[in-house]
């Protein structure tokens, strides 16, 4: 059994991809972060120039700045600031320093001087498709100074000091010293006095706790995505044993269902699993039942084709040698008469075959229409009462019932079942077809008064090639007029069986689904 390229990908893989695919969408998400960071460092500057004005606020309009007042408003501040604050006089000279008045909450010196070599192997790991994202379609950073220009006991001089002792807000981002990643912040504001600056309040912090902070949350992303991709790769492997595995065990055992020939040979293994694929299991072994009891129906057909054929055809070997011996005209004629019996019977079981076996090979997709039952029955007993002079009796209980049928075909029916009614009647008139309503479907009625139907042979009336004919009238019978007539019953949906009257002769009786409208309200 061979498929399609697109049909031979392995449902294994198909399975791993989608829950792989399931596990790096929320991995994606951390591309977001740079997002989360900018605002971060969006928040920190505006805290920065918040504390800056405040302190400039409480400095400006008492003149010129003087070291000890300077010291004094940054001791009162108490050091609740976790930034660093310098005073800065016109000429870059600082009057006052919070990284020497004590600790502080992010004293630059105990920053470390490196990051790269303290970052988790994990978070190396995880960060390298990012910063290989980054590479190839991230914008390049801006150039950064450096702050060198800050060294202990020499004027603070940068562009933004200047812009502050300039009377304008100055801000600048550098670098961190000790060739850390993270930058440090720097905003500048100035300090007046009746309109003209007077110094400038510098306050600088680092962005390396924000660095950390986002450090932390890429790991434990990263820890997240590991795990949920093992259990994607655990769900897959479960998933493959219980859905892949019973499926291509299902495709082997399809596989060697037939031999070369095209003869049954295997099953599907009954499965006890209550799940989709034990339903196809179960579906698929009865299906297998299904075809094997139709081959051994076949096969029985044609074994019983050949038999009934065997009959005649040594019936006509047998009287074509007598003839070539017969010396008189009528010994001639008599096995000329047997011949020409035996031609017939094998005519009539010849087209009876070629009958059933077009009803097997048909589909239940045959036009039908709605029938009003009565107006069919009328027809069929008058064409009855052309053919033999003396049509049997018809009794409608209900003229209005109406079913989906083709009109050929249950015509076929009926006029069977009142040929072989007829048969067995002593005159053709008490034959008796009646015509009513049984719930939700139409009953058709078929009675003779003949001898009845001996009750061994009840279940096998129907049956291909069997007929029960005590008082054969020499007219040749294949035995496949009832099974034709249930056969044409079955496929319109309806069921036929046949009884015994208790007053004598034999009854058959057909019902039919009713058509919607004609069903009772």
């Amino acid at each position: 059994m061979t498929g399609s390229p697109r049909s031979r990908t392995p449902l294994r893989i198909r399975l791993l991809a989608f829950n792989a695919l399931l596990v790096f969408l929320p991995a994606a998400g951390v591309l977001f972060l740079d997002t989360y960071e900018e605002r971060l460092l969006a928040d920190q500057e505006r805290s920065m120039v918040a504390q800056g004005q405040a302190l400039a606020a409480a400095l400006s309009g008492r003149g010129a700045l003087r070291k000890e007042e300077a010291v004094r408003t940054l001791v009162e501040l108490g050091q609740r600031s976790g930034a660093r604050i310098r005073i800065v006089a016109p000429g870059g000279t600082v009057l006052a320093d919070s990284s020497l008045l004590g600790p502080r909450r992010e004293p630059d010196a105990e920053l470390p001087t490196t990051a790269d070599p303290n970052e988790p192997w994990l978070y190396r790991l995880g960060a390298l498709p990012f910063r290989f994202y980054r590479l190839l379609f991230g914008p390049p950073d801006a150039p950064h100074g450096t702050a060198d220009v800050y060294r202990a006991g020499q004027p603070v001089l940068g562009r933004e000091v200047r812009a502050a002792l300039a009377g304008r807000y100055g801000a600048a981002t550098r670098i961190s010293s000790g060739g850390q990643r993270s930058v440090t912040l720097y905003s500048a504001v100035p300090v007046v006095d009746a309109g003209r600056p007077v110094g400038a309040i510098l306050i600088s912090q680092s962005t390396f706790r924000i660095l950390q902070a986002l450090t932390e949350v890429r790991i434990g992303v990263f820890q997240v995505f590991l795990a949920s991709l093992a259990a994607a790769v655990l769900l897959s492997l479960l998933m493959s044993r219980t859905i892949a595995g019973p499926l291509v065990r299902l495709r082997n055992q399809a596989d060697a269902l037939l031999d070369r020939r095209g003869r049954l040979q295997g099953r599907f293994e009954i499965s006890d699993r209550r799940d989709e694929i034990g339903d196809l299991a179960r579906a698929l072994e009865t299906l297998r039942g299904r075809l094997d009891e139709h081959l051994g129906a076949m096969q029985a057909f044609a074994a019983d084709v050949s038999h009934e054929f065997k009959n005649p055809l040594a019936s006509i070997r047998s009287a074509s040698e007598m003839l070539s011996l017969a010396e008189t005209p009528d010994e001639r004629k008599r096995f000329l008469d047997v011949v020409q019996r035996e031609i017939a019977r094998m005519e009539g079981l010849l087209t009876a075959v070629l009958e059933i076996s077009r009803l097997d090979a048909e589909t239940d997709d045959e036009d039908r229409e709605p029938l009003a039952l009565a107006e069919l029955l009328e027809g069929v007993v008058e064409a009855q009462r052309l053919r033999s002079g003396r049509p049997p009796r018809l009794r409608v209980a209900d003229s209005d019932l109406r079913v989906h049928a083709n009109p050929e075909r249950l015509t076929q029916v009926l006029e069977n079942l009142l040929e072989n009614a007829a048969g067995f009647s002593p005159e053709p008139d008490s034959v008796e077809i009646e015509l009513a309503r049984e719930r939700d479907a139409a009953r058709i009625r078929v009675s003779d008064r003949g001898p009845g139907i001996p009750p061994e042979h009840l279940d096998r009336l129907f049956d291909r090639f069997f007929s029960y004919r005590p008082d054969a009238d020499g007219l040749p019978h294949a035995g496949l007029g009832l099974a034709i007539a249930r056969a044409l019953v079955e496929r319109a949906g309806g069921r036929i069986e046949a009884r015994n009257r208790p007053e004598g002769g034999a009854c058959f009786e057909l019902r039919l689904p009713l058509a919607r409208a004609a069903r009772p309200r």
